[in-house]
Parts: structure tokens; sequence; C-alpha cells
């Protein structure tokens, strides 16, 4: 694996030379969702019966950046990669797909966790969210940047240009993102939409990390550990097979 630790550093340090760009503007645009909408519905929304809205939109926030970051790491240094042509140095190399795949994937869980740190530093000061259960913190900010890392592959290798990857990212994370309480609990939907909402596994990540924060969720942090964890095998076992068979690598 001493070439997946090098492709691992590469790609760390592909982000982090424009950490303005990579970390810290997400973490702006967290504090403005926070300042916007803790601002118009801190007097009118409580959560659980006695959690202030501004503290119930932090985890939500931290995951959201979480999520969406880990995808954009590796789908957009795929994609880069392919249009500029560079990625005929990485196919010569003896690196097998499981190299690339621990590669990518642990870049990506750095750049969203360090994005998701970020964000919590910076809006903690505005509604203390309390750590109840840090674990669950810490293992669904990790399965979740785990599984949008290998969804950012999935993405990076279908994608032939931006605007298909973007199309990716506008259309099927960002939605998902979005509608899976981040900015509401679930609970307070009419029945249908509840039902939809726990179709979507994005909304597992948020509840089990909201968890870990408050020591209350929406559902069960083990039903939301075995959602993650299943979806996380499939798009991890989608990538791999993809990665052996060079879809669109080798042409």
């Amino acid at each position: 694996m001493a070439g997946a630790r090098t492709l691992f550093y590469k790609e760390v340090l592909r982000f982090w030379k424009v950490s303005f760009q990579t970390v810290a503007a997400p973490v702006l645009t967290a504090v403005l969702y926070l300042l916007i909408f803790g601002h118009v519905l801190e007097d009118h929304v409580k959560v659980y019966d006695q959690i202030a809205y501004t503290r119930f939109l932090i985890p939500g926030l931290v995951m959201m950046s979480v999520l969406q970051n880990a995808f954009a790491n590796t789908s957009s240094s795929l994609i880069q990669s392919k249009i500029t042509g560079n990625l005929v140095f990485l196919l010569v190399t003896p690196l097998s797909p499981l190299a690339w795949y621990v590669a990518y994937v642990s870049a990506s869980m750095v750049r969203g966790l360090a994005v998701g740190a970020g964000v919590l530093a910076a809006t903690v000061w505005f509604g203390w969210p309390g750590f109840a259960q840090p674990v669950w913190i810490l293992v669904f900010a990790l399965m979740g940047a785990a599984l949008m890392g290998s969804l950012g592959l999935i993405a990076g290798l279908w994608a032939e240009k931006f605007d298909q990857m973007a199309a990716f990212q506008n259309f099927i994370v960002m939605p998902m993102t979005f509608l899976a309480g981040v900015f509401y609990s679930v609970h307070s939907l009419p029945a249908f939409w509840q039902g939809v909402s726990q179709l979507n596994p994005f909304f597992y990540m948020v509840d089990g990390l909201r968890h870990g924060f408050f020591g209350v969720s929406d559902v069960s942090p083990w039903v939301s550990l075995a959602v993650v964890g299943a979806s996380f095998i499939v798009i991890a076992g989608v990538t791999l097979r993809l990665l052996q068979t060079g879809y669109k690598l080798r042409h």
C-alpha cells in the first residue's frame, strides 16, 4: 500500500493548497445558513420539545458540510484528471483498484472531516449543541464521509465533462442532502413525507450524528447505523467493481 499512501498524500495536498476555497468557503456558507435560518426561526421553532432551533441546526450543518465536501473531493479530482489528461500517469502505475479506492476515499474523508470540524468550531458559539454521546458523532461522521467519498468516485468515473458532474451534484447529491432533515425534524412533516424522508439514506446520517450531540433523534441510532452501513457496503462494492473493470478510465 506504499503507492496508496503516496496518492493519498497527493490528494490531501491538492485540496489543502487551496484550503481557502476548499475548507474556508464551505465553513462560511454554513455559518451564513445558521445566521439566516437561526435568526428567522429561533423564536418560532422548538425541536424535541426542549432544544432551541439554533442548537438543533448546528449538527445538521456539520453533517451537510461533511457529506458535500467528501463527495466534492473525489469527484472533482477524478474529473479534473480525466479532462486534463494527467490520469494516464496513474494508469501506468502498478496501483491496485483497492489502493486507488483507499487513497481517494481517505483523502475525501480528511477534507470532509476538516470542513465539518471547521463548521462546528465556527457555529458552536451561537448555541452549544452538547456532546451527549460522542462515539455516535465520530461513527456517523466517518461513515458519512467514507460513503460520500465512494459516491464521488462513482460520479467522477461516470462523468466525462464538468457539466455532467454538476448535474450529478445538483440533481442528486444536493437535493438528497437538503431533504435529509438538516433544517427540520422529519416528525414535523406530514405522514407521507415522513415516509419519503425515511427512504433517503442521507437522512440517517444526519439523524445519527444529531443523536450523538443531543442523545435524542427521530429514529434509533442503531437503525441509522444499519442503513448507513448497508448503503456504504453497496456503494463501496460498486466503486471497487468499476475501478477493477477500468470503467471509463481506459479507452
